[in-house]
């Protein structure tokens, strides 16, 4: 027989009435009606109260507690949401709460686990692609030699110079899969040190002047400011990601533009900014551009160069040195990426900045 608690409010309303009626018909002057009128109000009383107690103590939890368990057993967990407020006076509610606490934790474990397992797909589609291109590009050349092509000189050299060419690439990607890797895994320790930052970027640019002339794009940069822009960081890590901005800059600007720094001192960082008068970033494509092998061409076109690791590498550097790479840009004309560097400061405060630390 199925428990509610209509049933058993019943049951004890019975038991009330006739324990209360017994006690009564033991006067003597006690008349039956009256009697029979203590049976009827201690029923009534008795059963109502029983049974609104019973279900907002006991059973509305109770189901409420079976339904949740149903839901976990079929692992149906949407629905849960973080119980919050004081701790209840019911131990039942309690329990639920507890029960609805914990179903939230696993399905936030879950949709984690399923990003990670996306992320893993997403990232071995993508280094599939990525390895496959030059080490295909790799064995035609050497296979074109071997089937008879060697014996031309012009030829052999030719391919042999290509081949290489890809092979340097492939190298050169899988050590950016490293640097990263290991970046994310903590395991690359920063060698913080006093830093002019102006000087630093004057050699970057001295470094693309060939490059940019060759285009006929222009590099500008601020005057010589009148004392040094130092900054607390890692100068070998922090040429990388100057490096790797002032390239796309370039790489992604039209002929006869200009590519633009600022530099600008504030109370404790300095601030630094790149712009170009390329094509621009879809604003679609703004909060993806950071990501392992995400180009904006849709293409994937090897045109332009570079692993796809790049912009990767730089914003895991900068997050190094507590702070965070920041993009603006309008279709058409072009893009700004900037971030702060912090002036002197002990690493420890700068470590702590960096995993969110106040």
């Amino acid at each position: 027989m199925k428990l509610s608690s209509r049933l058993v409010s019943f049951f004890l309303g019975i038991c009330i009435a006739l324990v209360t009626t017994l006690f009564l018909s033991l006067f003597d002057d006690v008349k039956p009606l009256t009697l029979a009128v203590n049976f009827i109000l201690c029923f009534a009383a008795s059963y109502l109260l029983i049974q609104i107690t019973l279900d907002i103590l006991v059973f509305r939890e109770i189901n409420s507690i079976y339904k949740a368990l149903e839901r976990i057993k079929k692992r149906d967990l949407n629905m849960f949401k973080k119980q919050e407020g004081r701790k209840p006076l019911n131990p039942l509610r309690q329990i639920n709460k507890e029960i609805f606490s914990y179903a939230h934790k696993k399905q936030q474990q879950i949709n984690e686990l399923k990003e990670i397992e996306t992320f893993r797909k997403e990232f071995l589609a993508d280094v599939s692609h990525e390895l496959k291109t030059p080490i295909f590009a790799a064995q035609g050349y050497l296979h074109t030699l071997l089937d008879g092509a060697v014996d031309d000189e012009e030829i052999r050299h030719r391919f042999l110079k290509k081949a290489a060419k890809s092979l340097d690439g492939l190298d050169a990607l899988v050590q950016d899969i490293l640097v990263l890797s290991k970046m994310e895994s903590g395991s690359i320790t920063m060698e913080f040190k006093e830093v002019d930052l102006y000087h630093l970027v004057s050699e970057v640019f001295e470094q693309f002047e060939y490059k940019a002339e060759k285009r006929n794009i222009k590099l500008k940069m601020p005057e010589i400011p009148p004392s040094p822009m130092f900054v607390y960081a890692d100068p070998y890590r922090i040429r990388q990601v100057i490096v790797n901005l002032v390239s796309n800059a370039i790489k992604y600007s039209a002929d006869g533009s200009e590519v633009n720094v600022e530099l600008k001192k504030e109370k404790n960082d300095i601030w630094f900014a790149i712009s170009d008068q390329g094509l621009g970033i879809p604003p679609e494509d703004l909060n993806r551009i950071f990501e392992r092998f995400y180009r904006v061409e849709k293409s994937r076109s090897k045109d332009r160069g570079g692993t796809g690791l790049g912009l990767a590498i730089a914003s895991q550097v900068v997050r190094q040195h507590g702070s965070k790479i920041a993009v603006t840009s309008a279709i058409g004309k072009g893009s700004t990426f900037s971030f702060y560097l912090p002036k002197m400061k002990k690493k420890a405060e700068i470590k702590d900045k960096a995993s969110g630390r106040k």
